[in-house]
């Protein structure tokens, strides 16, 4: 199988990490013009698994090191695969949360107080099951990167100075998925060897295996998180799931096309850990709420408008996230 020989290529991969999961909302926005979001989530789960399948019989199944993706799923023990299919039911439960918490308190709230929650307390979860690289660095880079996603959120909230007041309980929803997403690469990293990808321990699982049986528990869990928020949705009356096959072949790829931009994310984020470690890895890729600031302020010209302190907020916010990175990506070099 494919596998990171340095700790340079392993930072590279946690970047694109950070692009595809700052990207893949992108889709979402597409779609939602003219398809309700449990509906797109659909075509989003579909695509993460076809993701995990076909980095699997690919990436996961040439060169002479680890073993291969097939023989590699075969020889897992029961509990390491209970804990990457818990690790894809807990990111469901968790990224649900989130969406119905946008919904409701809007994403100046909900990606600030769920993705912050879950950045840092994902980066003090990993590091403490795996501890690798400079703790100072790391949770400086940590602290920088928080404070850059607090600007972005104050920056939103003078661009929108006239909503009316956030519900209590969008904010309650946004911290318990921000708490569920801070342990799902957690479940998945365990059931890998992270200290040799090349020889792994019998009964523990390549990054490819992990991934696939982690898409696994989000596809199986869709059943029970996605009819819920079909029958009980945050915002918007309830639907029926037949609609689901009305959708246009187009709707449905644009939904399959965020599943895989997000999916090769998290492959290379798990690819990546070997050498620059679970909680930079993690945290890394977790930056990815600036990158998607960036689509909004760019391409979809989100502060059209805004008041000039918004700007000047969302300026420092990127030179402060830089910041961050750059301590992030020394920490893992000491």
């Amino acid at each position: 199988m494919f596998i990171v020989e340095s700790y340079a290529l392993a930072v590279f991969f946690c970047v694109i990490t950070m692009l595809c999961w700052g990207s893949w909302g992108n889709a979402q926005k597409l779609a939602g013009k003219t398809w309700r979001y449990e509906f797109f989530y659909w075509d989003y789960v579909i695509g993460i698994v076809l993701l995990g399948l076909i980095a699997g019989l690919t990436l996961g199944s040439i060169g002479t090191q680890g073993r291969h993706f097939l023989a590699d799923l075969g020889q897992a023990d029961g509990a390491n695969v209970l804990s990457a299919l818990l690790g894809g039911a807990i990111f469901n439960a968790g990224n649900i949360l989130l969406a119905a918490a946008v919904s409701i308190a809007g994403m100046s709230v909900a990606f600030p107080v769920g993705v912050g929650l879950a950045l840092i307390l994902g980066v003090v979860i990993n590091y403490v099951a795996t501890p690798k690289g400079n703790p100072a660095m790391l949770f400086a880079g940590v602290a920088l990167i928080a404070a850059a996603i607090v600007m972005n959120a104050t920056a939103y909230k003078l661009k929108d100075a006239d909503a009316k007041k956030t519900p209590v309980r969008g904010i309650l929803l946004a911290a318990i998925g921000g708490f569920l997403m801070a342990f799902f690469f957690r479940f998945t990293a365990a059931a890998m060897d992270l200290s040799n990808f090349a020889a792994p321990a019998a009964g523990k699982m390549t990054p490819y295996s992990a991934f696939f049986v982690f898409a696994i528990g989000i596809f199986l869990s869709n059943f029970v998180f996605n009819y819920i928020a079909m029958k009980h949705p945050a915002k918007g009356e309830p639907v029926d799931g037949k609609l689901y096959f009305a959708g246009s072949l187009p709707t449905h790829c644009v939904g399959l096309l965020g599943g895989l931009v997000w999916g090769t994310g998290n492959v290379l984020s798990l690819i990546a850990a070997d050498k620059a470690g679970a909680a930079i890895s993690y945290g890394l890729g977790q930056g990815a709420t600036l990158i998607a600031a960036l689509w909004g302020i760019l391409i979809w010209r989100e502060f059209r408008g805004a008041p000039k302190i918004a700007h000047l907020l969302n300026a420092a916010m990127f030179l402060v996230f830089l910041a961050g990175l750059v301590l992030l990506i020394v920490a893992g070099q000491q």
